[in-house]
């Protein structure tokens, strides 16, 4: 009986926690939790950054539809499988360094959401474009 009250209020806690962490954060249109601070412009290029290590951060980035954009992949002692990238639908596949920056170029974008993921499936990420 003790471990299973022990259990419920662990998980309670848990829940709570999520709860709090998440209530804050900007959703994008699809109602996931929208990334703050990843997108920047440099040059008339938009500049999407996302960590590399142990799965993508953040997950979901919110980007201009119709503007030049780089996809811009930090690692840092990066081992795991996130450190090779894939976007089917753009065809491409890329190994990245343990540690530094990869960009890759993407074509302009219409409205819509592009998805990738590490190189077995594991780590999904997607970019939001919208107008």
């Amino acid at each position: 009986m003790k471990n299973t009250a022990t259990s419920v209020v662990i998980a309670l806690v848990l829940i709570g926690g999520a709860f709090i962490f998440t209530k804050g954060s900007p959703k994008s249109a699809n109602g996931n939790i929208a990334s703050a601070n990843n997108v920047t412009v440099e040059n008339g290029k938009q500049i999407i950054e996302i960590k590399a290590k142990g799965g993508y951060q953040p997950r979901t980035s919110v980007a201009k539809a119709g503007v030049p954009t780089i996809l811009r992949f930090n690692t840092e002692g990066t081992f795991d499988c996130s450190s090779s990238v894939r976007i089917p639908s753009l065809n491409i596949s890329r190994n990245l360094p343990i540690s530094g920056l990869t960009d890759i170029e993407l074509p302009s974008s219409n409205v819509g959401t592009l998805k990738g993921s590490c190189g077995m499936g594991m780590y999904p990420f997607e970019i939001e474009f919208q107008s």
